[in-house]
């Protein structure tokens, strides 16, 4: 449990350091951890008019991979269903939207984590598809 309970803990202080540099480069945030019955989006900012939503993966080091390389197709298919819901739940389908991957490499002697933002990172999947 020690194991999940630190997964937690750097995921979350990724998603900080996720938002603070969103608000630095002018993103709105509408909503952070947005939760549904299926799954979460980790942040929903606005870029001028577009709705962006953010997958954050936080890792301490590379020795799985790049943060980034774990948004697999399926964690994009689930993500195009969330923004779907959140859309339609919110009346935005008619504004122009797009998936962002944060990677952070937060390892244990820095103060400060490297940040790769990824923009469009990839195309809506699955079948609740919608334009952007």
């Amino acid at each position: 449990m020690a194991g999940n309970w630190f997964g937690r803990f750097l995921g979350d202080r990724g998603e900080r350091a996720a938002v603070r540099y969103l608000k630095q480069h002018r993103y709105q945030i509408l909503a952070r951890q947005y939760r549904i019955e299926l799954g979460e989006i980790d942040i929903i900012a606005l870029d001028q008019e577009t709705v962006v939503f953010v997958e954050v993966k936080t890792r301490k080091s590379t020795a799985k991979g790049q943060p980034f390389e774990s948004v697999t197709g399926q964690k994009q298919k689930q993500l195009t269903r969330l923004a779907g819901v959140f859309l339609k739940k919110h009346g935005l389908l008619k504004h122009p939207a797009r998936f962002d991957v944060i990677s952070i490499l937060w390892q244990a002697e820095q103060k400060q984590p490297e940040i790769q933002h990824f923009q469009n990172a990839f195309p809506p999947a699955g079948d609740f598809q919608f334009f952007i």
